[in-house]
């Protein structure tokens, strides 16, 4: 990272952060936007399944049954076979295994985060990534080879979501219902619905009434673009194309659209930041210079590295740790002491560093000062993309900058921005997922615990949970979630150290015959605690922020607020983990031993 500090006035970068973040404020904040659902329903349609697509409905029971077959649902199915574990039920919506990257096929799809740390059980399969950050279809593969590897097709129901999930007292089970007519009993329920399985779209008045043709990122119609993954988007040539959204998504897919495009409207709120990424083939021989444990020593570094711990060394080297090693924590007597003034100072360098990059790759001026953000850096997921402000240089794109506002509306046909339309033939929505919202909201269903009470409403207060993974009143329940957990930028590490822990209690469960296992109210009650304290510093930052959906677009509802992760820190949080699992004593646990 080059130094900018000597040069930056922190008081006038607060103040026109600040004159930017009110630029966005909306008094409707996350009600601006709208699931798939109602009259937007036909945005929701897998684009990849078989529509004729039928099974006889199941009645069945089965030890475990996890909803979601992504990283977290392999990850939990996986490792109750290695424990002998065989009556297991998978249900996914999709039509594989993927989560995440079962959906998201749209041009250009790639991880941010290291293949060597981001795809798990690498040491385990022996698999090199081919590439440093690997693009959606080679991690939808290793998503194959875990499911392969572990035996998991038989148990899986594909194109089948659960609409219900409903406890029955008498028999100490949960019965699930299906979209399919299934009805399957569960001694134990995992669900794994992951962080992003939700899309939304912005409730922007006309949407509905555009003519030409249009869908989400995550349901990416190669019917009409033509190409894959790869590009070769043909069916785009001489079209006028718009998309919404410069999120993550937008990021990686507005390179590929631009090549393709007769022209090519980018439709920007908030500029992100977009550091280097400098993606590259792996060395082939790479494996074979590591030490084995070298996934879990690598994983934990960046985890602890980018979670603010003190690091000696730096395993991974990327640009996300690269502002963090030059704020990390300074050590007194062995005590690592935070200088806060020195860690505002280096991220407003960081970001000061990312409008320069702007600034030297785009060649029009107002272009360029219409792509430069302005707000902390950790106020929104920081973006990385070697080709992407170079595509302002195309004559064929052009920026139409709201000025904060976003979209004024949707007409048949195209996008009116400050009284101006822009005609177009397809628009395209990266306007991302259900991030930290309700659960039911989340999953896409209900649950209905003990006494016929929702986990809605049993939350409709704020949630309780112990660990982020079991809530009080909902026994043999579990789930996969980064609230009240560790907020790692890996997520599927925290996933990890998540589903080792669950599967530890459903096999100990298992092995003692209990007919139910919870949280005490002692332990549940010290955890939400241990968040709460933890959480007004976090908070403090974000209030600071310009809108978007680590502050719930700027108005935090009552009913969230416990939605934060655990303030010690992502490592921090996954020793209280490992630590809990090697006492062995389900401490904090209430078990109920099964009658006879």
């Amino acid at each position: 990272m080059t130094s900018n500090a000597d040069n930056i006035d922190v008081d006038a970068l607060e103040r026109k952060y600040a004159e930017e973040r009110e630029k966005r404020r909306r008094t409707d904040a996350m009600a601006q936007f709208q699931p798939l659902q109602g009259r937007f329903a036909n945005f929701a349609k897998d684009p990849h399944a078989d529509p004729n697509f039928k099974r006889d409905a199941l009645n069945e029971a089965v030890d475990v049954l996890i909803i979601g077959g992504g990283f977290a649902g392999l990850l939990a199915a996986g490792r109750l076979r290695e424990q002998g574990v065989k009556r297991i039920r998978i249900v996914e919506k999709g039509a594989d295994f993927g989560g995440t990257w079962y959906w998201n096929r749209y041009p250009g799809a790639a991880c941010d985060v290291e293949a060597l740390i981001y795809l798990p059980m690498l040491e385990e399969l022996g698999y090199q990534p081919s590439l440093r950050y690997p693009n959606a279809p080679e991690i939808r593969e290793h998503c194959h080879k875990l499911a392969e590897r572990f035996d998991l097709y038989p148990s899986a129901l594909f194109q089948t979501q659960v609409l219900s999930v409903q406890w029955d007292e008498q028999r100490k089970r949960w019965d699930i219902r299906t979209d399919r007519g299934d009805l399957i009993s569960a001694r134990f329920v995992v669900s794994c619905t992951g962080l992003l399985s939700n899309p939304k779209l912005p409730g922007i008045p006309g949407i509905e009434d555009f003519e030409g043709h249009a869908f989400h990122t995550s349901r990416w119609d190669y019917a009409y673009t033509g190409g894959d993954e790869r590009g070769n988007m043909t069916g785009l040539a001489n079209k006028r194309v718009g998309i919404i959204g410069t999120g993550s998504t937008g990021i990686q897919v507005i390179p590929q659209l631009a090549a393709a495009a007769g022209h090519l409207y980018v439709f920007q709120r908030t500029p992100s930041s977009v550091d280097v990424r400098n993606n590259g083939p792996t060395d082939p021989r790479l494996l074979e210079t590591f030490k084995p444990g070298w996934a879990r020593e690598r994983r934990d570094n960046f985890t602890a590295l980018v979670g603010g711990e003190h690091v000696p060394v730096d395993l991974v080297q990327d640009s996300w740790t690269d502002i963090i090693r030059h704020v990390m924590p300074r050590l007194e007597n062995g005590t690592p002491v935070v200088d806060a003034d020195a860690v505002r100072l280096a991220e407003m360098s960081k970001m000061e560093a990312v409008r320069q990059r702007v600034a030297a790759v785009v060649k029009d001026q107002a272009t360029a000062e219409a792509l430069k953000p302005y707000f902390h850096y950790f106020c929104k997921r920081p973006c990385f993309h070697d080709e992407y402000l170079e595509v302002f240089n195309r004559p064929n794109v052009s920026l139409i900058d709201t000025q904060g506002k976003g979209v004024e509306r949707i007409t048949a046909r195209g996008v009116v921005v400050q009284g101006r339309e822009h005609p177009l033939d397809c628009l395209i929505f990266a306007t991302g997922f259900d991030f930290l919202t309700e659960y039911s909201r989340e999953a896409g269903m209900e649950v209905t615990g003990p006494g016929a009470v929702t986990l809605t409403k049993h939350w409709e207060e704020g949630r309780r949970t112990l660990y982020g993974i079991m809530t009080r009143g909902f026994p043999n329940f579990f789930m996969v979630s980064i609230a009240q957990a560790g907020a790692a930028v890996n997520y599927v590490h925290t996933a990890d150290e998540q589903t080792k822990t669950i599967v530890h209690i459903i096999t100990e469960g298992l092995r003692r015959d209990v007919a139910t296992v919870q949280p005490t109210l002692e332990a549940q009650n010290e955890w939400v605690q241990q968040i709460v304290d933890g959480a007004a510093g976090r908070q403090a930052f974000l209030e600071t922020c310009t809108p978007g959906y680590y502050n719930y677009e700027g108005q935090r509802p009552r009913h969230v607020a416990l939605n934060d992760f655990y303030a010690p820190g992502p490592m921090a949080y996954i020793r209280v983990l490992d630590n809990w699992r090697q006492k062995a004593d389900l401490s904090g646990l209430e078990l109920a031993l099964a009658e006879r």
